[in-house]
Order: structure tokens, then C-alpha cells, then sequence
């Protein structure tokens, strides 16, 4: 292996070394500094934003649509990231490719939407009818 090659090897660890720490470093600095007694009452209730719950929180259930909400969300914001990979190399392709690549991308997408619109994921159904 040449001296060269080492160095970077040398970086890599160090970057590797870094993360770790500046990943775990947050919990080690509040695993010490966190309070120590955790049998008070108060601290097993249910926290919502500063006041005392109004009944039992764990039972409430939401409907299943949120849940799709959810994921539908999360995957098209996922998959808006693709397109700044092909905006960045835009020049470096042919205008007609790149064009055409991003529409076949962007109509993938609106047949997802279709396709959950189809299966009723945007209706919400009510649970209190309205007089």
C-alpha cells in the first residue's frame, strides 16, 4: 500500500471516529446530567406540552388514514430528493434526456397518487355527522 493511500484511509477512520463520537456524545452528556431520581409520580404521567392530561392519552386511537397520510407524505418527500441529483447534472446530459427523465420520474409519481387516491387514502370519513 502506498503512503497515500494509508492517509486517506487515515481520514476515512477519522471521519468514522467523529461521527460516532458526535452521534453518542449527546447521550453520555445527558446520561450524566439528567436528573437521578425518576419515582416521582409526576414523572410517569403523560407529558402533553405542559399540562395535566385530560383523561387516559393512550387511549385515543387515530384512524388509519393518518397513518397513510403519513406515509404517503414521507414518500414523496423522499422522493423529491431524486430530482436534485438529475437538476445538478442537468448540463452534463442532453436537454432532451434529462427533460424526459424527469417527467417519466414526475409521472411515476402522479401514478402513486393516483393509484392511493383510487384506493380512497384522502377520504376522511367522519366520525361526528354534522346537523
Amino acid at each position: 500500500m502506498t503512503e497515500a493511500s494509508l492517509i486517506d484511509y487515515m481520514y476515512i477512520f477519522l471521519f468514522l471516529i467523529v461521527g460516532f463520537v458526535g452521534g453518542f456524545a449527546p447521550f453520555i452528556v445527558n446520561w450524566f446530567i439528567r436528573p437521578k431520581r425518576t419515582h416521582l409520580k409526576k414523572s410517569l404521567d403523560t407529558y402533553e406540552c405542559g399540562m395535566d392530561t385530560y383523561g387516559k392519552a393512550w387511549d385515543y386511537r387515530y384512524g388509519i388514514s393518518y397513518y397513510l397520510y403519513a406515509l404517503i407524505f414521507l414518500a414523496f418527500d423522499v422522493d423529491i430528493l431524486y430530482l436534485f441529483p438529475v437538476a445538478t447534472y442537468f448540463d452534463k446530459v442532453s436537454g432532451a434526456r434529462g427533460v424526459i427523465e424527469i417527467f417519466i420520474f414526475i409521472g411515476i409519481l402522479t401514478l402513486a397518487i393516483i393509484y392511493a387516491w383510487a384506493k380512497g387514502v384522502f377520504t376522511w370519513e367522519r366520525k361526528i355527522k354534522v346537523l
